[in-house]
């Protein structure tokens, strides 16, 4: 052991010394005794030398610590129990020319931490040797560090297989996995408790255990030389194509076996008679037998194929759409009073027949990611503005208001009134959200998941958040609402010189909720009024800026006896009309004139939205009572029409979820949308699609192909071509793009 004692330059004769029992601070049964000088202290130096314990053993310490070399080398270094040496201990090393030694000096600051040490020349150059030896090693493994990402290997195994076999076949004995990613547990307990008479004590209060969990995980392996593996797997994903799955092994030159692919897998090929493809799950195998080579894939096919086709930078695209494939949760009528008028006020594309002007309108929805300017507590209602015994089924009983306008407004029923008057719940001062449930449930006998419900923090939608109709009442969102969203508005219109109310405006009422109409709740019904508020007569042909030009659009049917789709119903009575004429949007020649022309009526925001490619049948219902209408027209006999309905009407898709019918009601759903579009002439050729296959897109002009980043670029994220070659657009050729999305 080393201990530090101070000594005097002088002679040690006469000093006074006491002895220092160790004992107690050293592990059992050692012991030893230190001699300290405890008179004066002058012109001291401080110096380590061996203790010398006189009659006892030498001191061990169970774990000894190393000190540092005197010369600094390994300066830096990292240390283990003992750390590392503190950043401001400097060595440096100088060359005296009069002793003809080399001085090696180790400083704190300014402070000499040790006495210098001298070293010749063939000290100095073991010294040297040593030092660069150690530099060299330390930059060595922090380049390795760098490279790796300073990752730990804690969680990276390297495995040995010690088998011949296991070498042959995969080209080595070694296992090597790198897993990273991270995994999230989230618990939880939720408690509410509701003070409510009408419930049972035991029912009041209610307890349920929340548990998420959200895992990334990503793992690059191999298996000897020959077996490569790669997974990328997210729970929170946005698409299915974005979790991947590979696992690669690739044989030696000489082997028949060259390649085997399991997983994410893709088939490219150069031939324009058979494509090939990028998005296929399945396995892959690529034999060799001399210079005969086969490859073989089993799998599913993730992407859907298409075409797009370009005249000028115009593109033409043909579209099909099955008839339960409407639009959903988009599109909204903003009462049953404009549901019932809407065929009535279409009749005659060109002139619409409705007095109605739709001046002011809120639009309301739950507030799901808690942002949104100004959010409000709002409080919706089924039959808020709701007229007439045979709408309001819900209040009929109640309230029964014949003679009643039909036409929607606050005081066109005594809901408003009601929810005003009762205990003062409704008046501006008494009005609360906390009270809501309560009183209207219990005094007022609603239904909080149908007849009303209560949206707190509620997002007013921005005008570029939707669109609606001023003349036919509807609304159009630009985003589909979800299941657990309560959409909801106010609005104001005017009528044969008259102005209405229906709801009440933020504009109008500070602070406190608003009382609105509520078009959709959480609460999935179809057997209440609500469930036919929603519009189920647009369809979605996926273009945009859609031109009068080029355009075609026809409503088929699949045959039962033929098994072909045929434009018409096989009747007797109506088989000289097509299902577009019967559908009445055959109403006008191409000059707008009252007469047929066999031709879809294109007019823009009647039976068309152009600007972002919407079909829109101006029937409330096309293929129930739309059809049901038409045979009563045509055949003069109801008895008929509802023979020819059970043969060919497709009811179901109204009065059940779109879900429900398709799955439901297969053998109803033989009636096709399809047409082709041709839109805007532009460099610019959208796909319709996002984050589509790199690889996937081929594009041809005029029947030869083009170079990618040459002729053409691709935004595969957007779903864009950008044609950059400017002499391909000018000449005119018909343009081609296959994509696989």
């Amino acid at each position: 052991m080393v201990v530090g004692s101070f000594s005097s330059k002088s002679a040690f004769a006469g000093l006074e010394y006491e002895e220092l029992n160790l004992s107690e601070i050293l592990p059992e049964n050692d012991s030893a005794y230190a001699r300290v000088h405890i008179g004066e202290l002058k012109d001291l130096n401080y110096q380590a030398f061996p203790l010398d314990s006189g009659d006892t053993d030498k001191v061990k310490l169970r774990y000894p610590l190393k000190d540092s070399e005197s010369t600094g080398i390994g300066e830096g270094k990292k240390g283990g129990v003992d750390m590392e040496d503190p950043k401001n201990l400097k060595s440096e090393v100088k060359y005296n020319p009069e002793t003809g030694k080399y001085e090696v000096t180790q400083k704190m600051g300014d402070l000499n931490y040790r006495p210098p040490t001298y070293m010749d020349f063939d000290e100095y150059m073991e010294y040297t040797k040593k030092k660069s030896m150690s530099d060299y090693w330390l930059d060595k493994q922090s380049a390795e560090n760098e490279f790796e990402g300073k990752k730990s290997k804690a969680f990276q195994p390297e495995l040995k297989i010690k088998s011949k076999t296991f070498d042959r076949i995969f080209g080595g004995n070694t296992i090597d996995l790198k897993p990273s990613g991270s995994a999230e547990l989230s618990f939880g307990l939720r408690i509410s408790k509701t003070d409510n008479p009408a419930i049972p004590v035991r029912n009041r209060r209610v307890t349920t255990f929340q548990f998420d969990q959200n895992m990334q995980i990503n793992l690059i392996g191999s298996i000897g030389d020959k077996m490569k593996i790669t997974t990328n797997y997210n729970t929170q994903a946005t698409f299915d194509f974005q979790n991947q799955f590979k696992i690669d092994y690739t044989g030696y030159e000489d082997e028949i076996i060259q390649k085997i692919e399991l997983g994410n897998v893709s088939l490219p090929l150069n031939s324009q008679l058979i494509t090939g493809s990028q998005s296929l799950f399945g396995i892959k195998t690529k034999l060799k037998f001399g210079r005969l080579t086969m490859t073989t894939v089993l799998s599913q096919d993730k992407g859907q194929k298409s075409e797009i086709e370009t005249k000028g930078g115009a593109q033409v695209k043909e579209f099909e759409v099955k008839a339960d494939n409407y639009e959903a949760n988009k599109h909204f009528f903003l009462d049953q009073y404009f549901r019932d008028t809407y065929e009535t006020a279409v009749a005659d594309p060109m002139v619409l027949n409705t007095g109605v002007n739709i001046t002011r309108i809120e639009v309301w929805v739950t507030n799901t990611r808690t942002d949104g300017e100004a959010p409000r507590d709002v409080i919706a209602f089924q039959d808020l503005g709701q007229s007439g015994t045979d709408i309001s089924k819900f209040y009929n009983d109640r309230w029964p208001e014949f003679g009643n306008p039909p036409w929607p407004d606050n005081n066109h029923n005594k809901l408003y009134s009601e929810v005003n008057g009762v205990n003062g719940f409704g008046s501006i001062e008494g009005r609360s959200m906390d009270l809501a449930i309560p009183i209207l449930r219990n005094k007022m006998n609603l239904d909080p998941r149908l007849d009303f419900q209560k949206v707190e923090f509620a997002k007013k939608l921005q005008s570029n958040e939707f669109t609606f109709h001023p003349q036919l009442g509807y609304i159009s969102l630009r985003q589909q609402i979800n299941t657990n969203q309560v959409l909801c508005v106010a609005y104001e219109y005017t009528l044969n010189g008259e102005t209405y109310q229906v709801g009440e405006f933020s504009t109008d009422l500070a602070e406190k909720p608003l009382l609105v109409k509520m078009l959709r709740s959480t609460e999935t019904n179809t057997r209440v009024p609500m469930w036919d508020l929603m519009m189920k007569n647009i369809y979605s042909i996926g273009a945009y800026r859609v031109k009068k030009e080029g355009f075609r659009f026809d409503i088929w049917y699949l045959d039962q006896n033929k098994g072909v789709d045929i434009n018409f119903i096989p009747k007797p009575e109506v088989n000289d009309l097509s299902m577009v004429q019967l559908l009445g949007m055959d109403t006008l020649d191409f000059n707008g004139q009252p007469r047929r022309d066999g031709l879809f009526d294109f007019i823009d925001g009647i039976t068309i939205n152009t600007q972002n490619g919407r079909i829109i049948i101006p029937r409330v219902e096309p293929f129930g009572d739309g059809l049901r209408n038409a045979f009563v027209k045509y055949t003069g006999d109801s008895a008929v029409a509802r023979a020819y309905m059970s043969l060919y009407g497709f009811d179901s898709l109204y009065t059940n979820t779109q879900a429900d019918a398709k799955y439901r009601f297969p053998e109803r759903n033989r009636f096709t949308l399809k047409g082709k579009y041709e839109s805007e002439s532009s460099n610019e050729i959208p796909l319709n699609a996002l984050n589509v296959p790199e690889g996937s897109v081929t594009v041809t002009a005029g029947g030869q192909k083009l170079v990618e980043n040459s002729d053409y670029t691709v935004d595969y994220n957007l779903g864009r071509v950008k044609i950059i070659n400017q002499s391909i657009i000018e000449s005119g050729q018909p343009i081609k793009v296959s994509l696989e999305s």
